[in-house]
């Protein structure tokens, strides 16, 4: 892949230079200028970006597709990239892309990804997995529909079950770093095949969800449809607040966030996500590089 000059080892980023850095939030800034009419539209179809297929759907569209996708299909499911998991993918290439190739939707859930995507003329809509959780609870989950939710206190999924009166809900909290033991991770894994849920919320964070997905799918025993959402239950329930959404139209949640949990969240936001404007130049160089020898060729 095109990041491997960037990287010391293959699981930790070089430190970053932040006068480099700089530059380049600058140079992807002037370009984000650019409008979307003087670039080359792509064709319809998924788009391939970063080296991901994104689903070129909004969110009316995307709850289409699930709510009228029937019960007993073989289980696929949706994940949500934002920059952590763009940044992370590029550290750990070989464990994790084949759960974000092989997701039935992959969904934009990050404004900073979908106007740097912009740049290259790419339109990337911003369906993020927050506003995706809520819009199914709120208006199309039926209160008789089977729902399994991995992860979370046995307290936030009673408030969930209680706020939307449902009937059929089913919940497993794995053990913290059950990701590391084949064991518990066949636990999970069973434990959602043999519910049979028509929606399956994962909320143990990234990328074990999109890992349990991935095996899930797998697996071959399952039906329904899957949601790598993160914290989007604990934004439901309120036991997590959200940016506002001036800040959040404004690209500016990750700031929110960081404010609300600093100790946790300092690294993600001001040491490992920087890095993606360091992704998106080389990417747009090697891009355009393979674009200009292509019309190089003469057949």
């Amino acid at each position: 892949m095109y990041l491997d000059k960037f990287h010391k080892t293959s699981g930790e980023f070089a430190p970053a230079d932040m006068r480099e850095l700089a530059a380049l939030v600058a140079a992807t800034s002037a370009t984000l200028a650019e409008p979307l009419s003087a670039l080359e539209r792509p064709d319809p179809g998924p788009v391939e970006f970063l080296e991901l297929a994104f689903t070129r759907i909004d969110m009316a569209g995307a709850l289409d597709a699930v709510v009228s996708r029937p019960p007993s299909s073989p289980f696929a499911y949706v994940v949500t990239p934002n920059v952590d998991h763009v940044v992370r993918l590029q550290r750990r290439r070989s464990d994790l892309w084949p759960a974000y190739r092989g997701a039935w939707m992959t969904l934009c859930d990050s404004r900073i990804l979908a106007k740097m995507a912009r740049a290259v003329g790419q339109d990337l809509p911003v369906v993020t997995g927050s506003d995706l959780t809520a819009a199914l609870f709120d208006h199309h989950i039926d209160r008789n529909d089977r729902v399994a939710i991995l992860g979370g206190s046995e307290d936030m999924v009673a408030r969930i079950a209680a706020r939307y009166g449902l009937c059929d809900l089913h919940h497993y909290n794995p053990p913290m770093g059950f990701i590391r033991d084949p064991r518990e991770v066949t636990r999970a894994v069973r434990f959602l095949a043999n519910t049979k849920a028509r929606y399956v919320f994962l909320a143990v964070g990234s990328p074990q969800q999109e890992i349990i997905a991935r095996r899930l799918a797998r697996a071959g025993a399952a039906c329904g449809i899957g949601f790598c959402v993160g914290a989007g239950l604990e934004f439901l329930t309120g036991d997590q607040e959200r940016a506002p959404r001036l800040m959040q139209q404004m690209s500016l949640e990750w700031l929110y966030r960081l404010g609300s949990d600093p100790q946790r969240l300092w690294r993600r936001y001001l040491i490992d996500g920087p890095q993606i404007f360091r992704i998106h130049q080389t990417w747009r160089r090697m891009t355009l590089g393979l674009q200009n020898a292509a019309g190089g060729l003469t057949p």
